[in-house]
């Protein structure tokens, strides 16, 4: 069971990724020498070594000695999709009542949907549940990608003043499924399922591989984050942020553990699915919500305010979980 000392590892942690890249990128350089090129060559590179082959390895791993004998944890990516689809549909009708311009009702709605599963989600879960809570990760976000760029990304660019794509569903899904990424994540999860379901014995080094593995990608993916941070004008999105943060810490863990606990997750391996999704549910913006407004020229200061309000709330959300369901 997970204590304070674990909640304030997983704090820091999280910190220290952030801080690290962002010091890196505005402090280091100057002393370094690296082009603004190099450095977010260096990025890409810190995310390739994360999703390519730390994650995967950890992740697939853990699926290899998950307990799948209940049926109901086929749930979780519906819930996962319900969380996603969710959040947007809560922040476009705050924005109307709001009274938003496009632009900004785009962000908001990316930003309601987009959730940082990935990289804080997998290290908050693994410290409260440990790693047969991480297990369940990659089940929960089955169909978060395709919502991402399949919805998300073409729903702001239509809020924008730029011309919409000829890209059909298919070939977005063709996009998506095509993209190295995703195929090297679902290959994991294919070899995990097809060992555990084989029955083959998970080696007995792998539960210490992974406290090693899960922090590492959290740090690696973080880091390359903090080299992209930018800081504008926050102070006049307060409010939004303010409404954005009720929706992704209050209204969708709420749903999706209302939804959870209806279908009978509470009564599987202890509560164990209900509470890897009511985890995940809580988690903030994602990193990736302020793609689309930089692409789409949608508005980057709300976007910015939403990440940093939302991720610093980690200060009083991770606690609250952990004293809610541990």
């Amino acid at each position: 069971m997970a204590g304070v000392w674990d909640i304030l590892y997983s704090l820091g942690l999280i910190a220290t990724g952030l801080l690290f890249g962002y010091l890196y990128r505005n402090v280091c350089p100057h002393g370094i020498a690296q082009t603004e090129a190099e450095i977010n060559k260096l990025r890409l590179r810190l995310q390739a070594t994360a999703l390519l082959y730390v994650n995967p390895v950890a992740f697939g791993g853990a699926i290899w000695a998950l307990n799948i004998s209940d049926i109901r944890i086929i749930a979780l990516p519906f819930l996962g999709a319900l969380a996603v689809t969710l959040g947007g549909l809560l922040a476009l009708i705050s924005a109307r009542f709001m009274n938003l311009d496009r632009k900004q009702t785009g962000v908001m709605v990316v930003c309601g949907s987009f959730t940082n599963i990935g990289s804080i989600g997998s290290l908050v879960t693994y410290i409260l549940l440990g790693e047969i809570g991480v297990a369940l990760m990659p089940f929960y976000k089955l169909f978060e990608t395709f919502l991402y760029y399949g919805v998300g990304f073409p729903y702001a660019k239509s809020m924008s003043s730029q011309t919409q794509g000829t890209e059909t569903m298919v070939q977005r899904i063709k996009i998506v499924l095509t993209d190295r990424f995703v195929a090297v994540a679902m290959t994991s999860m294919a070899l995990g399922l097809g060992l555990n379901l084989l029955g083959v014995a998970r080696p007995s080094f792998y539960s210490a591989l992974n406290s090693v593995l899960i922090p590492l990608g959290t740090l690696l993916l973080l880091s390359s984050i903090g080299m992209a941070l930018r800081f504008g004008k926050m102070r006049g999105y307060i409010k939004e942020a303010g409404v954005l943060s009720l929706i992704k810490f209050i209204l969708v863990p709420s749903s999706v553990y209302l939804l959870g606990s209806a279908l009978g997750l509470g009564q599987v391996d202890g509560g164990l699915p209900l509470k890897v999704s009511v985890i995940l549910a809580s988690m903030p913006v994602a990193f990736t919500a302020l793609v689309p407004p930089t692409l789409y020229d949608l508005d980057v200061d709300l976007a910015n305010t939403a990440w940093f309000v939302t991720t610093g709330l980690l200060l009083l959300v991770v606690p609250a979980l952990w004293l809610l369901l541990v």
